[in-house]
């Protein structure tokens, strides 16, 4: 073991052996840290970024930080009023959007259309929104890449999702989607058994694919248009003042009782199980990667020390012949180690909190379904940095300890 003696003379020993190294050989040491750290952090969490942006994006424009929807006998939310009253006299709320949503048919060209002719016609859910409370809580005014957003008197007006469009979707074997349809294209919409002619006035397109095959109407006549007088609502959508856990509210809303009349699920118990599973196994991957370049970083640190101590060999016997206790020349080059991997992790850290984290933010990776940001918890990044901390302290010892092994007598005459 190490006595404090031993310590205090084994740090005193790596000052001065760090003071007079090479100042390329330090800086290229520390440079192979730092390499090794970002691999441990940004390989990994730019892995779960891929699918972290794509949650935050559904986030965003479809659930909000919760969402309540109907049970799953029903086809709606009963007592709904009651429950958005609920919702809303909570402090933590800072706007919620209520929802109707059925599955229905668009078709296109039943002016023009031949009775030979294929229809024109495409499968979607229609939803039926306040579009100022829709704009409160989600996102999805900012993705309308052509058209117009709806306002609250439009009448007989649509948004489409862009998948919806055969010119913004190719894989027509997968699903029906409407040709020759743009801005002014007057559709007709089959919901229920009842038919109307609406005018498209936007259109969506979101990363979200769900978002995208999705057409949306003023949801007072879409209420109107599927015969629902009662105010009772398909879902809602609740935005939290910032800051607020959203697990929170949810326990209060179930305090409150409306879990016995709708599920209530937070943000990211909404999101898709594979999404889940998918952030878990590239998390994973992001750590087998990393560890090699833990590896690679201590196998460097291992042949920098050894070399060192094959090079200072001689110095070492002077060192134990003048009664230098070979613990603490052993530890002189664990604390080199340390110094290399903090300073090397210090620099990371920097890089990591300071320029790329707030990089990506500002631009994500464009993925074809998310926008890829960096992941990095604090608290796995300092478990990172421990890692590397340990590797290193290791790798540094094991070669010290074979160098100091050696007979005094030997290593002061150069012997074998």
């Amino acid at each position: 073991m190490f006595s404090a003696l031993n310590l205090r003379i084994g740090f005193f020993l790596a000052i001065r052996q760090i003071k007079r190294a090479s100042l390329w050989t330090t800086g290229l040491i520390v440079f192979v840290m730092v390499l090794t750290f970002l691999n441990l952090v940004v390989l990994s969490g730019i892995l779960v970024g891929i699918v972290q942006g794509a949650i935050d994006s559904h986030r965003a424009q479809d659930t909000s930080d919760i969402i309540i929807s109907s049970l799953d006998d029903k086809k709606y939310i009963e007592n709904s009023q009651e429950v958005i009253n609920i919702i809303k006299s909570l402090q933590q709320v800072k706007d919620a959007s209520a929802r109707y949503r059925l599955g229905g048919t668009l078709e296109a060209n039943y002016k023009t259309r031949k009775e030979k002719d294929k229809p024109n016609i495409a499968v979607t859910q229609i939803i039926g929104i306040d579009p100022v409370a829709e704009k409160n809580v989600t996102s999805i005014s900012k993705n309308i890449i052509k058209g117009e957003y709806l306002s609250p008197n439009d009448y007989d007006q649509i948004i489409l999702g862009s998948l919806l469009l055969e010119q913004d979707f190719s894989f027509n074997a997968l699903f029906t989607t409407l040709k020759n349809v743009s801005i002014g294209t007057k559709i007709r919409i089959n919901v229920n058994g009842v038919q109307r002619e609406v005018t498209v006035k936007g259109i969506l397109k979101s990363k979200v694919q769900d978002i995208s095959r999705n057409a949306y109407m003023v949801d007072s006549q879409f209420r109107s248009i599927i015969g629902r007088n009662d105010g009772n609502v398909s879902e809602i959508a609740v935005k939290l003042n910032p800051g607020i856990n959203p697990s929170e509210i949810s326990e209060a809303l179930v305090r409150s009782g409306v879990d016995k009349i709708a599920n209530i699920r937070t943000y990211y118990e909404a999101q898709p199980q594979f999404l889940k599973d998918v952030i878990k196994t590239f998390g994973m991957l992001g750590n087998m990667l990393g560890s090699i370049g833990l590896v690679v970083a201590s196998i460097t640190i291992f042949i920098v020390i050894f070399i060192n101590a094959i090079t200072r060999r001689k110095f070492i016997g002077i060192l134990k012949g003048i009664g230098i206790n070979g613990k603490a020349i052993e530890a002189s080059y664990v604390f080199q180690s340390i110094f290399y991997a903090l300073c090397g992790s210090a620099v990371g850290l920097v890089l990591v909190y300071a320029v790329l984290v707030p990089f990506f933010m500002a631009h994500p990776i464009d993925f074809p379904f998310s926008d890829g940001i960096l992941v990095a918890p604090l608290g796995q990044t300092i478990l990172r940095v421990g890692l590397l901390v340990l590797s290193t302290v290791i790798a540094g010892y094991i070669p010290a300890r074979m160098i100091v092994r050696k007979n005094t007598l030997d290593s002061i005459l150069g012997r074998n």
